[in-house]
């Protein structure tokens, strides 16, 4: 990332604070790649684009949901870090996000001054944020399904369960992250267990 400059593709549903994302990514020196205002649009262009960050306003069309699942699809088609933009500041509001689109970080918008910084730093690499997400996505399975994860990530383990317990526990930890397969989750996951 030094030396190539890093593009962002900026989801954001309110004309005039997309306008001011725009100004103030430029003027970072991020290249900005374009903007949607909803859902739908975001997860194609974010696969047709191959932006390296996405900064996904939460709340679209009136629902926080709707930018959960796009950032969510975003970040299981694409390579891209995916930074969520809220004017929420509800802890509970902001770690289900997080954790429910797998995202890298995320920025209030009370805080906008902060987001060239986020963007250039998601954008070079592993964030304390992306780890402290990861953490708590992770601490909500049990033992044995870590484990499982561990495996299925490509670490040499032995574990002492039967193929069967296994694969049930795969699945149960499947569906616990709302993944639909193992290519999913090493996607999601690669770099960070």
């Amino acid at each position: 990332m030094e030396n190539k400059k890093i593009r962002a593709l900026v989801v954001e549903d309110d004309p005039d604070f997309c306008f001011l994302i725009e100004k103030t990514l430029c003027a970072a020196g991020i290249e900005h790649i374009g903007s949607v205002s909803n859902a739908k649009e975001a997860v194609i262009e974010a696969v047709r684009m191959k932006p390296d960050v996405v900064l996904m306003d939460l709340c679209l069309a009136d629902s926080v949901s709707d930018g959960i699942e796009a950032g969510k699809e975003i970040r299981l088609n694409t390579d891209a870090k995916l930074l969520i933009l809220t004017s929420y500041e509800e802890p509970e509001v902001i770690r289900n996000a997080c954790c429910r689109s797998f995202a890298s970080g995320y920025i209030f918008k009370s805080q906008f001054g902060l987001l060239p910084e986020t963007v250039k730093s998601a954008a070079k690499g592993r964030t304390p944020q992306e780890y402290m997400i990861v953490s708590l996505i992770l601490s909500e399975l049990s033992v044995a399904e870590r484990s499982v994860l561990e495996l299925l990530m490509g670490k040499d383990l032995k574990l002492q369960s039967s193929p069967k317990t296994i694969s049930n526990q795969k699945n149960n930890l499947l569906k616990k992250l709302g993944l639909s397969g193992t290519e999913e989750l090493r996607h999601v996951f690669k770099d960070l267990v």
